[in-house]
């Protein structure tokens, strides 16, 4: 029987993996850590994954040490980060510890127990920084260039991934992951914060024409719905290479202002955009549109949900939570 170790295992990302690998209807056990069990236990009732949890912090080395060798996995999924690029300019030393310290733990765990595991290193695009036009879709061999602390806290932790794979030979399998939006995706990121927003004035009965209060609306981001980045991390973790980077990516653009436009469509409402100074970062991103060529040439992955599907599943998601 297969065995998965997801750290972050209470996030919105694993919770769909869970989801996924349960509708494959391959039994397996899995081991979720977290540094907080999920709130609501209920919803993680599977028939086909022996699911348990472990709260660890996982910069506690010997709490990590002993869950790791007592459940033996065949694969880990590492999950957890510090995710927020715009608070890592706020806290900039929280984002490198609970980025490249956790990881580190884990490798370093992996390696001296000699645990013969396959472990898939999950990055981020903000490592890209910003790339020239001639450069756009990025492909995996565009030279880094991070902007933010964030950026930096992950480019530190794939170098170290490529230095153990290397170095220890271990079985890492490495991503630069775009932005995904999806169900059950909290109001600290911006998509869902606008529709929580919009939600809020519709249920509260107040005007049709509502004001949101947003960063730089012309930024491009490439989004690709969360339960497509999950079936790209199970494809990876029984094909990918080790050593071996991929981009998991939707391949096309949209400014956030196109986003926006989007869901006044599908809320029949008036969006009128303030932008506000205190949500501009010091230094962003203004084009970040991937090219996902090497995970489909290897495994057949490509996007199965467009933006479309993956705002109105938001918007169910969020109509539910706020009870309209």
């Amino acid at each position: 029987m297969k065995k998965y170790l997801i750290t972050g295992a209470s996030g919105f990302v694993a919770h769909h993996f869970f989801d996924y690998l349960n509708s494959i209807q391959d039994d397996c056990e899995v081991l979720g850590i977290d540094v907080v069990l999920p709130e609501n236990m209920s919803l993680y009732k599977f028939s086909h994954l022996q699911l348990r949890f472990n709260q660890i912090n996982l910069l506690d080395y010997s709490t990590l040490e002993t869950a790791i060798i007592s459940f033996s996995p065949t694969y880990i999924i590492h999950l957890a980060s510090f995710s927020s690029v715009a608070k890592s300019w706020d806290e900039p030393i929280n984002s490198f510890i609970n980025n490249t310290n956790i990881f580190l733990n884990l490798v370093e765990i992996i390696r001296k127990n000699n645990i013969p595991c396959r472990l898939l290193s999950v990055g981020s695009s903000e490592e890209y920084g910003n790339v020239p036009s001639d450069c756009i879709p990025i492909k995996e061999s565009v030279q880094l260039n991070p902007v933010s602390p964030y950026a930096v806290a992950r480019v530190s932790q794939e170098m170290l991934a490529q230095c153990y794979v290397s170095s220890y030979k271990l079985d890492i399998v490495l991503t630069r992951s775009f932005n995904h939006i999806g169900p059950e995706q909290r109001d600290v990121f911006v998509i869902p914060s606008f529709i929580k927003q919009i939600l809020e004035n519709i249920k509260t009965g107040q005007s049709r024409n509502i004001k949101l209060f947003t960063g730089d609306v012309s930024l491009v981001r490439d989004f690709l719905d969360v339960r497509d980045v999950v079936k790209a991390y199970y494809l990876l973790l029984e094909k990918g290479v080790p050593g071996e980077l991929y981009n998991i990516c939707s391949g096309t653009g949209r400014s956030i202002k196109e986003i926006i436009d989007i869901l006044s469509n599908l809320l029949d409402v008036q969006i009128d955009v303030e932008v506000d100074k205190e949500k501009i970062r010091p230094s962003d991103n203004k084009i970040i549109i991937g090219d996902n060529f090497k995970i489909h040439n290897l495994t057949g992955w490509q996007p199965q949900f467009t933006i479309t599907d993956s705002l109105c599943d938001l918007i169910a998601y969020w109509k539910k939570i706020l009870y309209i």
